[in-house]
């Protein structure tokens, strides 16, 4: 059964990936193991142990706190997950593709999306 802490971290890192344009193959690469073991940490149904969380927030350009937002305590021991904005692919390719937007532009962009929003 699957930890909530565990799919929230999985989650963590297969949303950086994502974001930084990353392989499960390339990120497997780059800490010397199998991209099948990428897919456990990521679906939450394999643990990632502090050494290997290491090397991955090395390979995505991420502090080891970058998995753990998020997260909430709740009830002492009981950790559950916030709602995640970013739970789909077409969410993470807006953000990748709108900071890919000269700074300039993605400021004017962001205003009119804000503008957009508070019509709406």
């Amino acid at each position: 059964m699957k930890h909530p802490v565990d799919a929230h971290v999985g989650k963590r890192i297969r949303h950086r990936r994502w974001m930084v344009g990353m392989t499960q193959q390339q990120l497997a690469d780059h800490v010397g193991i199998k991209f099948q073991q990428i897919q456990k940490y990521e679906t939450g149904m394999n643990r990632v142990s502090a050494s290997r969380l290491w090397e991955i927030a090395d390979a995505l350009d991420v502090s080891i706190a970058f998995f753990f937002e998020g997260l909430e305590d709740a009830a002492g021991s009981q950790a559950t997950v916030l709602g995640d904005m970013m739970a789909d692919k077409e969410a993470l390719e807006l953000v990748r593709s709108y900071y890919a937007i000269p700074e300039a532009q993605r400021r004017r962009l962001f205003d009119l999306a804000r503008v957009l929003s508070d019509a709406a």
